[in-house]
């Protein structure tokens, strides 16, 4: 059966049905059904409020919005591929509703400017709810920190053993991360929190609308200032995307440090039973599979910033069907994003960390070499020459197969008079992490002064 098209008087021909399958967004836009009925209330109230509909018309219209709307949130609206989009969609279900009145809600508004304004309700909502996401995974974060303040733990560069710090150190440079990325989220609802809706097709409109009214009515903080604009703009959603994929790329970082520490090789930690799986042929096994998805989740966000701006970059204004392309991405980003941050939050906060495998780690290494430098730096000796010293003491002991704190005194004598017994006690991993004590440092004093930043930054 062809379905006449709200739009159709212009044409002779209809499509056949798998051209309409093609350029149809309802099976993704449908998630904007809440967004959609929300600004067509809006719209509708201000038409009555301006005179533009009387007030029967406008409150009949307001009540079917909100019954469809009520019925939404129930699951229980069927959408048609034939009417292509979420806003026809409704518009019909309007009509057969409450009769030929409901086609008078498109008045002084275009589809142009009616998705704009979902899209903006929509991101706004979801970046709302992915803050109080990132603030609980930080806080997971300081919950285990203020556990390792001082279990010292071997860090690295270029993925060698490079100086001991406190893992609650390592753990807050995450916390910090996503700091950033929690301003950067917060700072984009700004731009995300202006109303497109008024701005017609691409020219605005001859009826006296109220522009200001309607985005008080759905908590906008300012309108666009120009209608082209309006309706062509998709910079939040790329500033989503990219603020999106830096999370993301935060949270794939951590991830490939909590593979490696739960391997053999490293054992530095283990992921709790309820974020890993089994194998199917190797009893023995316990896979980090939700770090490694997570890792492997990145990839999907990058491509969604990368699709829509290459979609937007050859867009003349205003509108153009291409824009359609900007959803799906966008809801795949979302999801990937809460999902991620749920998953990590339960890993971090159920995470067992070896402490006593840490504690025989950091004394069979050379990452207190540095601290036997600047032991010889503060008695006066050149650090460019206390290196040289080291270097060669740290090249005994692979020699001998043994490390530093197993060199005699007579050893160290005679690499330089300027050592004295107290070097052992210098070198202990505890004495290294300790001393490290400079704004920002792995001091165990900075540590916790760290954590009562984190705390307040938390507003703890």
């Amino acid at each position: 059966m062809t379905v006449k098209k709200l739009w159709g008087g212009r044409f002779e021909k209809t499509a056949e049905q798998w051209v309409d399958e093609f350029g149809a967004s309802i099976h993704f836009d449908k998630q904007l059904v809440e967004e959609d009925i929300e600004g067509s209330v809006a719209h509708v109230t201000m038409l009555g409020k301006c005179g533009i509909l009387t007030g029967e018309e406008s409150e009949k219209i307001k009540d079917g919005l909100v019954h469809l709307l009520q019925k939404a949130k129930k699951g229980e609206l069927e959408f048609s591929v034939q009417y292509e989009d979420i806003h026809l969609n409704i518009e019909k279900q309007l009509i057969d509703l409450i009769g030929p009145v409901g086609g008078k809600l498109h008045t002084g508004r275009s589809r142009n400017d009616q998705v704009a304004t979902d899209t903006h309700l929509y991101l706004r909502n979801q970046v709302k709810e992915i803050l109080e996401y990132i603030r609980a995974l930080q806080g997971a974060l300081v919950k285990q920190a203020e556990i390792h303040v001082e279990t010292v733990f071997p860090g690295y560069t270029h993925l060698q053993r490079a100086q001991p710090v406190s893992f609650a150190h390592h753990l807050l440079a995450y916390f910090w991360m996503l700091n950033r990325d929690y301003a950067r989220m917060q700072e984009s609802l700004k731009r995300i929190n202006v109303s497109p809706l008024g701005a017609g097709a691409l020219a605005g409109t001859t009826f006296p609308i109220d522009r200001e009214y309607t985005a008080e009515l759905l908590g906008f903080e300012s309108v666009y200032n120009n209608s082209l604009d309006a309706v062509s703009d998709r910079d939040f959603i790329l500033e989503f995307l990219s603020n999106a994929s830096i999370l993301m790329m935060h949270l794939s970082r951590f991830c490939e440090e909590l593979i490696l520490w739960s391997t053999s090789e490293f054992n530095f930690v283990e992921i709790d039973d309820t974020f890993a799986t089994g194998s199917s042929i190797m009893p023995q096994k316990k896979n980090p599979d939700m770090a490694e998805l997570i890792r492997g989740k990145t990839g999907r966000v990058y491509g969604s910033l990368f699709g829509l701006l290459t979609v937007m970059k050859g867009t003349p204004l205003a509108y153009n069907k291409d824009f359609q392309e900007d959803k799906e991405g966008m809801f795949d980003a979302v999801k990937t994003v809460k999902g991620s941050l749920k998953i990590f939050a339960g890993m971090i906060e159920t995470l067992n960390v070896k402490t006593d495998v840490l504690e025989k780690t950091v004394k069979s290494d050379f990452s207190n070499a540095t601290e036997l430098a600047d032991y010889l730096a503060t008695k006066g000796m050149p650090f460019r020459e206390a290196h040289e010293v080291v270097g060669k003491l740290v090249l005994t002991c692979i020699q001998r197969g043994i490390y530093l704190l197993d060199l005699s005194l007579d050893d160290y004598k005679q690499a330089s008079d300027l050592f004295e017994k107290d070097i052992y006690d210098v070198l202990q991993p505890q004495t290294v992490v300790a001393r490290r004590n400079s704004l920002g440092g792995t001091g165990f004093a900075q540590v916790k002064l760290a954590l009562e930043q984190a705390k307040e930054a938390l507003g703890k």
